[in-house]
């Protein structure tokens, strides 16, 4: 590049509130994230409504101190990148709407991403890829083994018939009357504690790569409810120990057989339970006998954030892809129709 490249971007999909700048496709500026897990703490889980209003709330905010923090100006930033999908249709449309109007004010390229595309990019922030590459998808809306042969290329080759692995540790965490958000709170848990229950693990057909979690979760729930009318007690520290055994044995089996069928050159770990310890431990062991090179982000990388939607932003406005005025929030956006579909112009 014959100067600095600069990408701004914006990415409300859930419950942060984030603004990133990224410099040259890969090196981090300045990443904010205004977190909003104290007002839905109480409720058990993210409200959609009150999510949306915080955004709208904190979006300015946030934007000024991604600014403040880089030193550079809106007039600095080559385009304006913005999460368009999947999440919640309010809280993605603040930060959609907000994009298109810093854009259309400063007459800047919009790129809209799509926010798993986000999570495995934000691994390039570390590490420059080397494809093919595979990358595990853990969220709380989403697991996938996602194969990409090339940047901006995504084939799903294995994905969850039912509830998210994070959606699991959420209702599990709930069961255990564990606060929100109930990931981190199980994976503390499952430290100190013992593999005393025989939970299932779902592998599905011979050779399959999808994912299973539901009767994992059930599974939990009625054991503790069945203990209960018994009068048994089982410590929390063993159940979430023996749940997070199951749902890890699933993932990084999987993850290590997908890495040998399809002779990758990286395994990509994305999303916010890829901040899970227990997770990246085994994948770090099993992956010490696997002629594939094993990245898994930093904390602050896993959860949602905007420097993900950034790198993934300047990849594909470097590929010429452009989003036009009525770039709207699509809360169900597919990722293998995103990474194939027509490059749009926003002249």
């Amino acid at each position: 590049m014959s100067k600095d490249q600069y990408i701004l971007a914006i990415e409300t999909s859930c419950d942060e509130t984030a603004v990133a700048i990224v410099k040259n496709e890969r090196e981090l500026v300045t990443n904010v994230v205004a977190s909003q897990i104290e007002s839905h703490k109480r409720f058990g889980g993210v409200v959609p409504e009150i999510a949306s209003r915080h955004h709208i709330e904190q979006m300015t905010i946030t934007l000024q101190e991604a600014l403040d923090e880089s030193g550079l100006s809106l007039d600095d930033m080559d385009a304006i990148a913005v999460t368009e999908g999947p999440g919640l249709v309010g809280a993605l449309l603040v930060g959609v709407n907000a994009a298109k109007s810093v854009a259309f004010a400063k007459q800047k390229p919009l790129v809209g991403v799509h926010h798993i595309a986000g999570h495995i990019y934000a691994n390039r922030l570390e590490k420059e890829f080397e494809f093919p590459l595979l990358a595990l998808v853990v969220s709380g809306g989403h697991t996938e083994l996602v194969l990409m042969r090339e940047h901006g290329s995504f084939e799903i080759i294995g994905e969850t018939r039912d509830d998210a692995a994070g959606e699991a540790y959420d209702k599990v965490a709930r069961t255990l009357k564990l606060p929100y958000p109930g990931g981190p709170h199980i994976d503390r848990l499952a430290a100190e504690g013992e593999e005393t229950i025989d939970f299932p693990r779902a592998w599905l057909e011979d050779g399959s790569y999808d994912f299973s979690f539901s009767g994992l979760k059930s599974s939990v729930i009625n054991t503790l409810h069945n203990a209960k009318q018994k009068g048994i007690e089982h410590k929390d520290e063993d159940v979430a120990a023996s749940f997070q055994a199951s749902v890890v044995d699933v993932l990084s089996t999987k993850a290590v057989r997908a890495a040998k069928e399809y002779g990758v050159k990286q395994m990509i770990v994305a999303g916010g339970v890829a901040a899970n310890r227990g997770l990246r431990a085994a994948l770090q062991e099993k992956f010490e006998t696997v002629d594939t090179e094993l990245l898994i982000p930093p904390i602050h990388l896993c959860t949602d954030n905007a420097a993900m939607i950034a790198v993934a932003g300047a990849v594909a406005y470097n590929q010429g892809h452009r989003a036009g005025w009525d770039l709207n929030a699509n809360p169900g956006l597919d990722l293998e129709l995103y990474s194939n579909r027509t490059k749009l112009s926003t002249e």
